[in-house]
């Protein structure tokens, strides 16, 4: 049976046989201390690439305090550079120019004071806030960009038939997933964040936040569990930005120069988050209806963000995004097996390996639904899910023949 025009039982089976690899059954809290992503390999969304002729010579190290590790050390030494290039860390982009960190500015955001900031052309380069860029010694532009450890990166826009990517974060270790506990909770949109979350390399964290504006605990604990129940693996923390409950807890998450790329929907709350984890005021804010306690779309555009420094004086780092309205698949990695891990676990239980889990004799997953350990809604999103990455791998496939067609005519004429 076809579902949206695909052989699902082809596509699970696929999938089933990802989810059962060695590279599938890291930790990854092991992985992130490596550093690396879920299969054990240097990230490479964006290969170390450069936009204009080096000179090879040693190079200074990057800023640790910045979130600069060992793991660029030998990248960077391999690396053909200017004696007098230097590499900093992406804070902001805008419209082919980026604001590049040497040393963290004592402002909390892209526009703070101290410190040493360059703003520099990127023309040629594929930069995203966060990334480490090597820059021109005479501070005019971006020279070349090291490969990402992690890279939270959608589906962001057409061109006709081709669809084009939108990398939102790079090199980052916790992806925070900002859902307003005062609003009806949305399975759905959870389960699309947690698979784009578990492709960029990073570890998914979802924050619960409007704590204050809702007063019966037993809501709470209701809406809590409803988003638990699409996200067994996950880790969870309720927070209010008024009273402070929760916010600790994410500090300690960032310590040790991490950096967090914080995501939600408009409005629910997101800057307020960041003021009240930065402990001033670098993000607008609006006050949130009477309707349905949301607030107004306030972040226009994705900064790097410093955090306080803990008792031992080991600060962390904070991507603060715009309001993502549309959640939509990119890149084709283990995250619809990680986001779906108990669905996944039942279909190692089926009787047939090609099972559709509809009306199969045996099938692990259909009994699961009847006796409600598992929502039938969840299994069809997944299928939704597999559909769609299916159909975003079609669509890059014939892109990239398009492009041989037009390169083989270029060569015979």
């Amino acid at each position: 049976m076809l579902f949206q025009g695909y052989d699902m039982a082809r596509l699970l089976v696929k999938h089933s046989r990802r989810a059962n690899s060695s590279n599938m059954r890291i930790d990854a809290g092991e992985a992130m201390n490596r550093r690396t992503v879920s299969d054990g390999r240097l990230f490479d969304t964006a290969p170390m690439h450069s936009t204009r002729p080096l000179r090879s010579t040693t190079v200074q190290r990057g800023d640790r305090s910045l979130g600069w590790d060992e793991t660029w050390d030998d990248v960077l030494a391999s690396l053909a550079v200017r004696t007098d290039a230097r590499p900093g860390r992406v804070s902001r982009i805008d419209r082919g120019w980026s604001t590049v960190w040497f040393s963290p500015p004592s402002g909390g955001t892209a526009a703070g004071s101290g410190g040493d900031v360059v703003r520099v052309r990127n023309i040629g380069a594929d930069v995203a806030v966060g990334d480490w860029v090597v820059v021109s010694g005479d501070g005019e532009r971006v020279e070349a960009v090291l490969p990402r450890h992690s890279a939270f990166v959608r589906r962001a826009s057409f061109e006709g038939q081709r669809a084009e990517s939108h990398t939102i974060a790079a090199n980052i270790d916790f992806v925070f997933l900002l859902h307003a506990i005062a609003s009806p909770p949305n399975q759905r949109r959870l389960e699309r964040e947690l698979v784009l979350a578990f492709d960029s390399g990073a570890r998914p964290v979802v924050v619960l936040s409007k704590r204050d504006l809702v007063e019966d605990a037993s809501e709470v604990e209701r809406r809590l569990e409803s988003l638990r129940a699409v996200a067994p693996d996950v880790e969870f923390h309720v927070v209010s930005s008024f009273t402070g409950e929760g916010l600790d807890a994410l500090r300690r998450l960032a310590a040790g120069y991490r950096t967090i790329a914080l995501l939600g929907a408009s409005g629910v709350g997101k800057s307020t988050v960041v003021n009240a984890l930065v402990g001033d005021a670098v993000q607008r804010t609006e006050a949130v209806r009477e309707g349905d306690q949301r607030g107004r779309h306030t972040t226009t555009a994705t900064n790097l963000v410093a955090l306080p420094a803990d008792p031992v004086g080991s600060a962390g780092w904070l991507i603060d995004t715009p309001g993502v309205r549309a959640v939509s698949l990119w890149s084709s990695g283990h995250g619809i097996e990680r986001a779906f891990s108990d669905v996944f676990d039942l279909m190692d239980h089926c009787r047939f390996r090609d099972c559709k889990h509809e009306e199969e004799p045996g099938c692990a997953v259909r009994t699961a639904i009847d006796e409600g350990r598992l929502d039938a809604l969840r299994l069809e999103s997944m299928k939704r899910l597999v559909a769609e990455e299916a159909a975003l791998e079609d669509e890059q496939k014939a892109r990239l023949k398009a492009e041989d067609r037009r390169g083989f005519r270029r060569r015979k004429t």
